[in-house]
């Protein structure tokens, strides 16, 4: 039997690959999300029950939440040098021309994308995953292992037939859907935005905690093999090979990789991918150009820094000038002032400019900025657009210096900046326009309390007419008061109502969420709601005891004693607490005890319930699940199909037997 489960487990896990890979590496999968998780699952139950048979790369190690502590340090079997680079086309045809005297024949060349993330090399052995090292200095890297194994392109077991062992290398890069869904949870959570993909991508990857670096979504190409007597004469025979063994590698079929002959091909790829750049889900900063042959390559040879065999071409950021009008300040929800640099409208990367984020008073001193200076503006990651210098030719014809302020734009309080961080805030929480409308904003969310029916302009206007002045006011208000609003039908105003009704149901770590505590995210949120389980220990907790939550940081624990230790938001808390708001987590309550003392083992299939569901039960009743057959075992609950082992097991401890029914019987009585 034993040998029946572990071929089961084996057989599971080489399923869930095949479907990992068509949908994340083909893109065309084959079954629905939920048929998927349905395999993830049984896949789990069996190795919790038998984790002598679980696989080091088993598809449910991918989830992520290892910690580590420190990247130990490895050295590379083959260094991984960096390429030589240039802007110019006319020294791509210097090189060219090189290459072509300094080997023998006609050398044919491959072109591929210059992907801007983080190197990474990755070892397997026997086809199974077994090391993933950065670039580091060439020479050595750090090891990664545990947060590539969650990035979801990557195999972590390789089917077909392979050499018996080889490193593929490639590019981990941030996917610019998910970095935007990342910066906008900082936004929420009052934290400061990421600068750029490439340098998030590479943080990530030294993230302590494996589950967060899962949740980020990160991606890989891999395009590069390197191994003794791997039998393969050019590069492009080895990349089409790394294809069909199941990598994600860069896809000839929308041109992303391509055979070059002259250096005619080799122009004609770098000018089609500088114009359709833009449009790829991921960044690239340039093409990289590479001779095809191994032999060739040899004959080729190193420089002290660079093969000679390859040359990147990089890409000029697009980069206009125009006049810096004006210097405004915004201000955000957690009152972070967010300087905004207005412009003369200027045409960059096919849309309309007209405002750049200056982020802080280090970057305003850093370009030494003046009002009327001739400022050059490029869009930063291709998404947000930054002035990166100024034109000094015309300095003369600037006004006066910008200066940072000093006071809050909208309620005039003097603002503050924290040691540490580089923006400056508005102290004013519970009196400042933007950051009151924000908070509302912010409360009402999907995400939080889930109000329909209030947007923001409805925000504004209860907000001008005196309604509300803080999210409590919200279950003060009344048809008539929001009837009688600009544009507000007798539907809106009810389903406003009735809305506001039901979020009195909103659970606990949604409701923490709401509060706008700063630097507290909806995944913080959670941690926080399960490790204190109600409002009122979070809010007694001491620092030492905030910093013992996983993930909970001294900024995070500073924020969260700021904020209770807030009159106006203690008034607020105990006005929700009067309305009904839940501020703990609601503890489910055992159906009975009837279980309780007892301990039961479950296996086999069952009819009527199914394997959770009776996990459930036990526990509802008072009991409690194990997985192995013990002397301490109450029951072994006993389906069709049961292993034989555990009834083995049970008759030899003198355990006793029960079917589906009998347990039934047990808790119906």
């Amino acid at each position: 039997m034993s040998d029946q489960i572990k071929q089961k487990i084996l057989d599971l896990s080489r399923e869930i690959n095949k479907h990992n890979h068509l949908y994340y590496v083909e893109n065309a999968p084959v079954i629905s999300d939920y048929e998927f998780d349905q395999l993830l699952k049984e896949l789990e139950e069996l190795e919790a029950q038998h984790p002598e048979y679980a696989f080091d790369n088993s598809p449910t190690k991918r989830v992520g939440g290892d910690i580590t502590k420190k990247f130990n340090t490895v050295t590379h079997n083959y260094p991984m040098l960096s390429l030589s680079n240039t802007y110019s086309e006319d020294e791509i045809r210097d090189w060219e021309a090189r290459v072509k005297k300094l080997v023998s024949g006609n050398p044919n060349y491959v072109c591929e994308l210059k992907y801007d993330g983080v190197a990474i090399g990755i070892r397997y052995e026997n086809g199974e995953l077994k090391q993933a090292v950065t670039r580091g200095d060439g020479t050595q890297g750090e090891d990664v292992t545990t947060n590539v194994r969650t990035i979801r392109t990557i195999p972590l077991t390789l089917n077909s037939e392979v050499p018996e062992e080889f490193e593929i290398r490639g590019e981990i890069f941030f996917p610019l859907e998910n970095f935007s869904k990342l910066n906008k949870k900082r936004e929420e959570a009052g934290e400061e935005l990421y600068a750029n993909p490439r340098n998030t991508a590479s943080g990530t990857l030294k993230l302590q905690n494996s589950k967060v670096v899962a949740e980020r979504g990160l991606d890989c190409y891999l395009y590069g093999v390197y191994g003794p007597d791997l039998g393969f004469g050019s590069h492009s025979e080895a990349v089409k090979s790394a294809r069909k063994w199941g990598f994600k590698t860069p896809d000839p079929d929308k041109n992303m990789i391509t055979e070059c002959q002259s250096i005619e091909e080799i122009m004609e790829f770098i000018h089609y991918w500088d114009d359709k750049r833009k449009k790829l889900p991921f960044e690239i900063d340039g093409v990289v150009i590479k001779v095809d042959s191994y032999e060739q390559q040899d004959e080729l040879g190193f420089t002290a820094k660079s093969p000679r065999w390859a040359i990147a071409y990089k890409f000029k950021a697009e980069e206009v000038r125009t006049r810096l009008n004006e210097v405004t300040y915004q201000v955000g929800r957690t009152g972070a002032i967010t300087p905004v640099a207005n412009l003369e409208p200027v045409l960059l990367a096919g849309t309309t400019v007209k405002r750049a984020s200056l982020h802080n008073q280090d970057q305003i001193e850093k370009l030494d900025l003046h009002i009327g200076d001739k400022v050059f503006v490029e869009k930063g990651g291709e998404i947000i657009p930054k002035i990166t210098g100024v034109d000094l030719e015309f300095r003369g014809e600037a006004k006066e210096r910008v200066e940072f302020i000093k006071n809050c734009p909208e309620c005039e309080t003097e603002l503050v900046r924290k040691e540490g961080e580089a923006q400056h805030y508005c102290p004013n929480d519970t009196g400042c326009p933007p950051q009151i409308k924000g908070r509302i904003e912010h409360f009402i969310s999907r995400k939080a309390m889930d109000i329909d029916g209030l947007g923001p302009e409805t925000i504004d206007l209860l907000y001008k007419e005196g309604l509300i002045k803080n999210y409590a006011d919200l279950y003060d208000l009344t048809f008539t008061q929001i009837v009688n609003l600009e544009r507000m039908a007798d539907k809106s105003a009810n389903n406003a109502i009735a809305s506001i009704e039901n979020s009195l149901q909103t659970p606990f770590e949604r409701v923490l969420y709401a509060l706008g505590i700063r630097h507290v995210g909806e995944t913080v949120a959670k941690k926080l709601a399960q490790h204190f389980k109600s409002l009122e220990n979070l809010a007694n907790a001491s620092f030492d005891e905030l910093i013992a939550v996983d993930e909970i940081g001294e900024k995070i624990a500073v924020s969260i004693q700021d904020f209770f230790q807030n009159e106006e938001h203690q008034q607020i808390i105990d006005r929700l607490r009067r309305i009904g708001i839940h501020f703990e987590i609601e503890e489910q309550e055992d159906a009975s005890d009837k279980l309780k003392g007892l301990t039961f083992v479950i296996s086999g299939v069952f009819e009527k319930v199914s394997r959770n569901e009776l996990k459930e039960l036990i526990e509802k009743n008072g009991g409690k699940n194990t997985g192995s057959i013990s002397a301490k075992t109450s029951y072994l609950v006993a389906g069709e199909n049961m292993g034989p082992a555990k009834l083995e097991k049970a008759e030899k401890l003198d355990v006793k037997i029960i079917s589906e029914d009998d347990f039934l019987s047990m808790i119906e009585s």
